[in-house]
């Protein structure tokens, strides 16, 4: 409910008058973030990184994503569409390969094969939420029992990145243990980091569907719908790949007609 207050409030602002639109969508649906999870392809990938080393799922970071949008009719196949979508995950996870050990100097990680220790975790979020205006195009137009439609569209995506808890400092390799059994073992610093990054980014997009019907002045509709996008990381994790904003949104909801 919160979700879809703001997301109503932020069509508010932007909607230069309710009386022109013809039409409201509600919509609810899955999005897929297009992250780069290849480490060998991407080394320097913040996704890649975070899906390597930590327990986190691809899937971990899939999962609803809510919509309105109003539309104005200019013709009988053609509308102008405004829509505000919203998408946010946070998960809580540990490293793979290494676990933490305390000492005096402070807490370290040690290769998780060889030692018994605590886990090094940290939580990890991803949050977009698109405003944007696009073309719609219904070939059949809007008075027939099915009607398909296309278009696109631009606009801009505010997003958030955020990271807290625990990390790994693998750059500093002047750490050796030197282990009784093993001989000298490499180990790196755990760091605690509280970071986040946001901002707002051009983007666009493209999308297909169709409406069904269901009564007088309203229509069951079905959308599947591409965000395309990349953001510079500068502050909080500078040095790393660009982040893709982009992803996959399969939706189902209702059109109510005005």
């Amino acid at each position: 409910m919160k979700k879809m207050t703001v997301l109503a409030a932020a069509l508010l602002v932007l909607a230069p008058s309710l009386a022109f639109s013809d039409t409201l969508s509600l919509r609810i649906g899955y999005f897929l973030p297009a992250f780069q999870s290849d480490i060998q392809k991407y080394p320097d990938s913040l996704w890649a990184i975070e899906l390597d080393q930590m327990s986190f799922q691809k899937s971990d970071f899939q999962g609803s994503m809510f919509g309105l949008s109003y539309e104005y009719f200019m013709t009988k196949q053609i509308s102008l569409v405004l829509s505000v979508d919203s998408f946010k995950k946070d998960r809580f996870g540990s490293y793979l390969d290494y676990v933490k050990l305390s000492f005096d100097e402070g807490d370290f990680a040690f290769p998780f094969e060889y030692y018994e220790g605590r886990s090094i975790s940290h939580s990890f979020g991803y949050a977009v939420t698109p405003v944007q205006i696009g073309l719609k195009i219904s070939p059949l137009g809007r008075r027939t029992r099915l009607i398909p439609y296309l278009g696109g569209g631009l606009g801009f995506t505010f997003w958030s990145v955020r990271l807290v808890g625990e990390t790994i400092d693998f750059a500093d390799d002047s750490w050796v243990y030197d282990d009784p059994v093993l001989g000298e073992v490499q180990i790196y610093p755990i760091d605690y980091s509280a970071a986040r990054e946001k901002d707002v980014q051009f983007t666009y997009h493209a999308f297909a569907g169709f409406e069904f019907p269901v009564g007088y002045r309203i229509t069951f509709l079905a959308e599947a719908r591409y965000h395309y996008g990349q953001a510079m990381l500068k502050s909080a994790f500078e040095g790393f790949d660009k982040i893709d904003l982009g992803g996959l949104a399969i939706t189902a909801g209702f059109n109510f007609w005005f």
